[in-house]
This record gives structure tokens, sequence and C-alpha cells, in this order.
């Protein structure tokens, strides 16, 4: 059975207050404006905007940037669950659903340079399951915004608990910054990885090791 979560329902409530949702509008106006802000600093930094390369790059610098953050916008998508398939027996609580690797790409909020890599999650459901490609909506979710990538997978993480009240959630995450390659210390090839528990992967280290196991294998 397919269950639709109502929006007026009091879980619901927990569950949108989770994705920190910011509803964006901007006007012709506005567009035109922060353009011309954008063609501004352009300038300043060097680029000849009078080619015809580069006469347009101010708008759609303003308007890759507004699409690659639409992740405040929400995903209406995601508001749908299924009963589960487990029926008690004694693997109900140790069974995993994982997903990965699921690519990502987000925008760091400190320098607004990109970072991007591969998200792996799991759950162990209880009474309710999620579509698969609902995962990698969940991920891109918190990707599409400015962020940081400890925070992005703790706001996977606590999102899906809440969705689902699952048994337990993990969230492994491994990404490029490019505000370490780009500028400052200049590294070559980092890689950045964070991790985030939930309920029986919190309290049970075999789960854990399952998780990163079956992760690494995923990105070979």
């Amino acid at each position: 059975m397919i269950l639709d979560i109502d929006y007026e329902e009091e879980i619901t409530e927990d569950f949108t207050a989770s994705m920190d949702l910011h509803k964006r509008r901007l006007s012709d106006e506005q567009l035109r404006r922060f353009e011309g802000y954008a063609a501004e600093i352009f300038t300043a930094f060097g680029m000849d905007l009078q080619t015809p390369s580069t006469e347009d790059t101010p708008s759609r610098f303003i308007k890759g940037l507004y699409e690659a953050t639409n992740g405040y916008d929400g995903d209406p998508k995601l508001l749908k669950v299924f009963h589960t398939e487990c029926r008690g027996g004694p693997d109900c609580r140790l069974s995993q659903v994982i997903e990965g690797p699921i690519q990502f790409f987000a925008l760091c909020e400190h320098h607004s340079l990109p970072f991007y890599g591969r998200a792996y999650v799991a759950y162990i459901a209880h009474d309710q399951i999620i579509g698969i490609s609902k995962l990698t909506r969940l991920v891109r979710l918190f990707a599409k915004r400015f962020t940081v990538q400890e925070r992005m997978g703790q706001q996977i993480a606590d999102t899906l608990d809440l969705l689902l009240r699952p048994h337990g959630v993990a969230v492994y995450l491994e990404a490029h910054h490019l505000c370490t390659q780009m500028r400052g210390v200049r590294e070559t090839s980092p890689i950045t990885r964070t991790t985030c528990w939930r309920g029986r992967f919190a309290e049970d280290a075999n789960l854990r090791a399952e998780f990163l196991t079956m992760a690494q294998r995923g990105g070979e």
C-alpha cells in the first residue's frame, strides 16, 4: 500500500521543518539587478564582457546559481512511503537498505565554491519503506544549497529518520572541496569523509562496519 503523507499531519510538520526550506521568488527586476552586480564583479576581476561569448555571462551565472541552489525549494515527491515488506522475522532489525554511490554537487557556504562527491545512505525499515529513487532525491535536496558537508549528512539522516521512523539510519559522504584545491592550501587530491548514525547504527558497531564495507565496495 502507498501512503501519501499529508502536509497537515503532525509528523509532517517535523518533517518539513527538518528540510529547512526557504521558498524563493525572484522578480524580473531582482534578476536584472543581480545580473548587474555580477557584471560589475566580473569586470573588476578582469573579465571582458564585450565579447559574443561573455556578454550574457552575468545572466547565465545568476540563473545557473539559482538553479544550483534549488534544494531550498523542497521536493514534494519525497512525501510518499510504502508499508514495509518485513513481517516480524528475526532480521527485521538487522536488514539494511543501502543506496549508493549517489553523486552530488554542493556549494560550500564559506567560499561559495563547489564541493562534490558521493553519498551512501542506509536505513533499517520499521513500519515503512521509501522508493529507492527518493534516497537520491533526499541527498540532492540538501546538496543543492549553500552548505557544509557535516550539516548535509546530519540533515539527510534526520529527515529520513522523521519520514520513516526506521530502526536506524546511516549516512556516509565523501567529497572533494574546491575551496582547498583552487585556493588556500591548494591540495591536489584530498577527500573529506563524514559519517552520521541514527538508531541501531549508533548502537551496533557490526551494523556500522557492514554498511561501511558495502559503501567501499560500491566505490570500487
